[in-house]
């Protein structure tokens, strides 16, 4: 474990690629391995069966355009294309989180143990598992967070002409949301509600984009995104570490 130090805070950016370095330090190499296996057996599978079913789809939105608009066509198929991508990718990234959310719990403790250099308290493995019904309930609380915007998004998808931008709307409430995902973990770690956790991330939301867009990018990348659960987690960590730690020294 590394000895207490003074950490500055980074931009997004920067935690982003620091996760990937983070994940790769041997003391916690051994907690990264069951949400790299999650991600792979949730994450690895949808995308194999999007590939073979995403032409298709655009296909078929596409036949609802009126005749005296196809001309469109051209415009609108990589504009749905990235649609579908990233409302996919982000879905099948809640549900393997969502099932990995004990593992990147555990994970987060780690890499704030191993940067703040500050011991987790020790629990016992059934306290633990005690708590592994809260952590699925936190997921579940994100994703009441989720549903009632992306059903906002998609009604948009749908209104012509405004639809164009639709993409770049999912793009910034996508990695809105990754933000959230991969930095809560510390947070809740410390019993921090899901509201307040939100409108602290809020406050520097113009600094934390960059973190979850290129999390986002990385989930549409085949391969890349196998990786990216336990490297955004440790990025979040960090960034709770850097700059938010301080905020709840009672917690």
């Amino acid at each position: 474990m590394t000895t207490p130090t003074a950490r500055s805070p980074k931009n997004g950016s920067q935690y982003f690629f620091e996760g990937f370095s983070i994940m790769m330090r041997p003391g916690l190499k051994r907690f990264v391995f069951m949400p790299i296996v999650v991600n792979i057996l949730i994450l690895g599978s949808a995308f194999i069966w999007l590939f073979y079913q995403v032409d298709g789809w655009v296909n078929d939105l596409l036949s609802f355009l009126p005749s005296w608009l196809h001309w469109l066509s051209f415009v609108l198929w990589p504009l749905i294309l990235a649609s579908i991508i990233l409302i996919f990718g982000y879905f099948f990234s809640t549900l393997a989180n969502i099932i990995a959310a004990p593992f990147n719990g555990i994970l987060a403790e780690k890499v704030e143990e191993e940067l703040s250099g500050i011991p987790a308290k020790a629990l016992p493995w059934s306290d633990f598992v005690k708590d592994v019904p809260r952590m699925i309930n936190r997921e579940l609380i994100r994703l009441g967070y989720y549903l009632p915007r992306v059903l906002l998004l998609l009604v948009i998808s749908f209104i012509p002409v405004v639809n164009i931008i639709s993409p770049l709307l999912w793009f910034l409430f996508g990695s809105w949301m990754m933000v959230i995902q991969y930095c809560d973990y510390a947070f809740d770690n410390h019993k921090i509600s899901f509201t307040e956790m939100k409108n602290t991330l809020a406050k520097d939301r113009f600094s934390n984009m960059p973190f979850g867009a290129l999390i986002s990018i990385i989930t549409m990348v085949p391969l890349a995104n196998l990786l990216i659960m336990p490297a955004a987690v440790c990025g979040g960590t960090a960034m709770w570490v850097d700059r938010y730690r301080r905020q709840y020294p009672h917690q």
